[in-house]
């Protein structure tokens, strides 16, 4: 389990974010692995924090990540294996090298098939909708991705749109970071929405 630091616990990594002492808002969960896209990652985990949720970043083996760019997070990891989908308010997928490990990882596609089941919100973003498709989770919706992603939404049985962001249900699909201010806008809308 890991530790809740607050803006007054000292932390020795530089890049686990401190959320301000109050109450939270909810718990979100951000899926990923190692080889994350650095800027996919974080600016997420800090927007989300900065809105005052409680974020449990659901990792493999739950020892930290490296971005793909080499920015590491060695604080607040855990891992995916014992989480519990109903414990969180919303799920979000980043891309870069990292929905190629957890599309592969049983245990990860089984949280996010559970996950889905609470109709909360789920964002994932540029190769993030790979996880999406493999837990099964893409046919018969509108979906973007990065465009090279763009034939395996297809081939799931999605339809690719070609937007920054694109809703479906409970599903927000962006395209790539420069897609994220939208995305998070719309997706922490969401979660206030309730």
């Amino acid at each position: 389990m890991t530790t809740q630091h607050t803006a007054s616990t000292p932390v020795e990594d530089n890049r686990y974010a401190l959320r301000p002492d109050g109450e939270t808002k909810g718990r979100i969960a951000i899926l990923t692995a190692d080889q994350v896209e650095d800027t996919e990652f974080f600016y997420p985990y800090y927007r989300f924090v900065e809105e005052g949720y409680e974020v449990d970043v659901l990792t493999p083996d739950g020892n930290g990540i490296t971005g793909y760019k080499g920015l590491p997070l060695k604080t607040g990891t855990r891992p995916i294996d014992g989480a519990v989908p109903t414990d969180y308010d919303a799920l979000f997928i980043p891309g870069g090298l990292a929905p190629g490990v957890l599309r592969t990882d049983e245990t990860a596609l089984s949280f996010v098939q559970g996950f889905a089941e609470t109709g909360r919100p789920v964002g994932a973003l540029c190769h993030g909708p790979q996880v999406l498709i493999s837990a099964g989770l893409a046919e018969g919706r509108r979906m973007t991705s990065w465009k090279d992603v763009e034939p395996e939404v297809t081939a799931a049985g999605a339809t690719y749109v070609d937007e920054p962001v694109v809703e479906d249900e409970q599903f927000l699909t962006a395209r790539k970071p420069g897609d994220m201010p939208i995305q998070l806008r719309r997706f922490l809308e969401r979660l206030a929405e309730g």
